[in-house]
């Protein structure tokens, strides 16, 4: 089961066909249910089939007010690029430290108003010259802390101020469309398998500029784990996104640049675009 966030209000896909509930479904609802997949399936009982073209065109990010945090180092891939931007403030081994404890790294990485929709422009920040996006499976949590279903997230995010001093961390992912989300919400039970592929393609005047993949596999901490450490000590009346960190990391020479189309792929979910300003 698929939920996509419109202008019309919610709409549920389940194979191939979309369904408008009868009753308005939000999205805060969906969130704070005890049990969403419940939710969501009582929702189609009376509910009209709509046109599959009423989920390509317009969609809104999958939230409401949600909370986007972000897991970070939990990929070998993302350490090494994270020791090596933080060579000039001597920070490296923070990184590596954090790979192999206990804790992982935690942050927070939006508010609803900073989350751009599928299709719409994430930005790159005008004080900094290093700029790439994460691709990232992210995990959709209700109230209670159950994971009960994953989207695409872009974690953008501005190297060149996080490497200067890891105290920048906040300055380098929290600012105006510095997350992206989306197509969809995929509800389920079932964690992504560890096959599961992650893709990001990046595109500049119609070419291919960058392109890789990873898998869910790769990831270090097991998924339900980083959700249990993000609510320890803490509440989240409407629920929360979750980014679990990335394995994808253009090289050290390629920086974004406006105008630029970011493509992230995960099936079932789809492929979240969007371009860079």
């Amino acid at each position: 089961m698929r939920v996509f966030s419109t202008p019309a209000g919610v709409l549920l896909e389940r194979n191939g066909v979309v369904h408008a509930p009868a009753q308005p479904l939000s999205l805060d609802t969906l969130f704070q249910s005890a049990d969403p997949a419940a939710l969501v399936h009582a929702a189609l009982v009376d509910a009209r089939t709509a046109p599959l073209n009423a989920i390509t065109s317009a969609l809104l990010a999958p939230l409401q007010s949600q909370e986007v945090w972000a897991a970070g180092v939990t990929y070998f891939r993302s350490r090494t690029a994270r020791m090596e931007e933080s060579k000039v403030a001597g920070g490296g081994s923070f990184y590596d430290r954090v790979y192999e404890a206990d804790r992982p790294e935690l942050f927070f990485k939006a508010t609803p108003h900073r989350v751009a929709a599928p299709g719409t422009p994430v930005r790159i920040r005008a004080d900094s010259k290093w700029n790439v996006p994460e691709p990232e499976l992210t995990l959709a949590i209700n109230s209670a802390g159950k994971i009960f279903g994953y989207t695409i997230g872009n974690d953008m995010s501005s190297r060149d101020i996080e490497g200067e001093n890891p105290l920048y961390l906040p300055q380098a992912k929290v600012y105006d469309r510095s997350a992206a989300l989306g197509p969809c919400i995929v509800i389920t039970d079932t964690l992504p398998a560890a096959t599961t592929v992650i893709a990001i393609e990046i595109r500049r005047a119609g070419k291919s500029v960058f392109a890789g993949e990873t898998t869910v596999g790769q990831i270090k901490r097991p998924l339900p784990s980083l959700a249990a450490w993000l609510f320890r000590d803490n509440s989240f009346p409407h629920g929360c996104f979750l980014m679990t960190g990335t394995g994808v990391v253009p090289p050290d020479a390629f920086t974004l640049q406006a105008g630029d189309e970011v493509r992230i792929t995960i099936e079932p979910v789809g492929t979240l675009v969007n371009t860079v300003q």
